[in-house]
């Protein structure tokens, strides 16, 4: 099973960003003042770091239903590791991207269409729906180690340390039991007929609430992004870090 070669090239526009970040001047980081060459690193190594860790969340959903029943996600070509398999380019990709950007907080994007009847138990299908979840979780776990254990310019670790912490909300994002996002498919198998079909209505507009109370609701967000730096503190994340490469991310504010 070989990458798609758009997978590949979402790889190298990161590696990309993490060399530009690796070589930029890092003597003003602390004051918050950063070298054009770290700004357009840590840019490409966070936005192409997502983009890729979306690719692994949905095809971590897809590689758990084939392996549990479902082989159809092989002939729609989710096993392919193909964002556009699982993306509306515009949906799925520019507006969760945009969203990225301006706020800071990283939207679900992808989707993979599992044909549950195939699923061989209500447990397969509680593991199909946390595939993605703890995807985003190991991916955030191995860059706060790689952090840790591998010395780094400063550039690369504000990066690196920014694009963890981004794994970490993606992942309390996702694991919440909300209609619509990956916490209620785990547990939707075990609920009653009634609760099902209200989670099958409120599945279309249910995350579209929840990132409207993050952005409009007061305290709402600072919520969302405490738990977030606790999850990230408890994996050993390097919380300043985090936050310089946040700021040269977000360098228009």
């Amino acid at each position: 099973m070989r990458p798609s070669p758009i997978f590949l090239g979402i790889l190298a526009v990161t590696v990309l960003g993490g060399v530009l970040a690796a070589f930029g001047d890092t003597t003003t980081i602390s004051s918050q003042k950063y070298d054009p060459l770290i700004i357009i690193g840590v840019v490409l190594l966070v936005a192409g770091g997502w983009v890729a860790s979306l690719t692994l969340h949905e095809f971590g959903h897809a590689m758990v239903a084939f392996r549990g029943g479902d082989h159809s996600v092989a002939h729609k070509g989710y096993l392919s590791m193909d964002v556009r398999k699982y993306t509306d380019p515009a949906l799925s990709i520019i507006l969760p991207l945009v969203f990225l950007f301006i706020g800071g907080i990283p939207l679900p994007g992808g989707a993979v269409w599992i044909e549950h009847g195939r699923l061989r138990s209500r447990g397969v299908q509680s593991w199909v729906s946390l595939a993605g979840p703890l995807s985003n979780l190991g991916v955030g776990v191995l860059l706060t180690l790689v952090v840790a254990l591998v010395p780094m310019s400063s550039g690369l670790v504000i990066g690196l340390s920014f694009l963890a912490l981004l794994q970490i909300v993606t992942f309390i994002l996702n694991i919440l039991p909300i209609p619509g996002l990956d916490g209620w498919g785990a547990i939707e198998p075990y609920l009653s007929p009634g609760a099902r079909e209200f989670g099958a209505k409120a599945r279309p507009w249910a995350p579209i609430v929840l990132f409207a109370v993050l952005f409009l609701v007061p305290g709402a967000s600072s919520l969302l992004w405490q738990g977030s730096f606790a999850v990230f503190d408890t994996v050993g994340g390097f919380k300043l870090a985090a936050m310089y490469g946040q700021d040269a991310f977000m360098f228009w504010k």
